[in-house]
């Protein structure tokens, strides 16, 4: 394989991770503004679901040089408090 191909091949598998991030990092957010709405209406609220996906960003990160994301606490949710 010549120099050419093997760069275009990470650049390839690089930009997959980064599009993997990204997609991770948005549903990370989803579920945060969602623990948001049920704090603010009384309801129980699942942090597990939220730091489930912060781990698999967090893994990426820490394989492919990203920055990695906080675990969420229910401090967080409760400073949210409008």
């Amino acid at each position: 394989m010549s120099v050419h191909h093997a760069i275009s091949a990470h650049s390839a598998s690089q930009a997959e991770y980064i599009v993997l991030y990204r997609k991770l990092d948005v549903m990370r957010e989803v579920r945060i503004e969602r623990a948001i709405e049920q704090y603010q209406a009384g309801e129980a609220v699942d942090l597990a679901s939220i730091n489930e996906v912060t781990q698999q960003i967090n893994q990426l990160a820490q394989r492919h040089h990203l920055p990695p994301r906080k675990f969420v606490t229910a401090a967080m949710i409760e400073s949210t408090n409008k």
